[in-house]
């Protein structure tokens, strides 16, 4: 399963009312570290195919979803679980750490 993108439009549909946790990237084009942990986001999606969904909010394009989960800085990961945010890391995380992040909430 790969990436989905998602905005202030599309996000309740495929991340709050998803039947699966959600890993969401919040990400920016012009994001050095952004572009660092994509491929590790990409791995994760591909490992974890039909047991977390994986989707990407670019923050300039969906500025009032990342406002309101308290975006400040990226690249930020969210985990939700039932349409609320079970785990947060902030910045380039380790692919073994964010494995972990995902085991503990699937």
């Amino acid at each position: 399963m790969s990436e989905i993108n998602v905005n202030d439009v599309n996000f309740k549909e495929e991340v709050l009312n998803s039947d699966l946790p959600v890993l969401v990237d919040f990400w920016a084009e012009w994001c050095g570290p952004c572009r660092m942990i994509a491929p590790t986001v990409e791995e994760l999606a591909e490992e974890y195919t039909g047991r977390i969904k994986v989707c990407k909010l670019n923050v300039e394009e969906g500025p009032e979803t990342a406002s309101a989960y308290g975006v400040m800085n990226i690249p930020t990961l969210a985990i939700f679980k039932n349409g609320e945010v079970v785990e947060k890391m902030v910045g380039v995380s380790p692919k073994s750490s964010i494995a972990a992040k995902i085991d503990s909430v699937i």
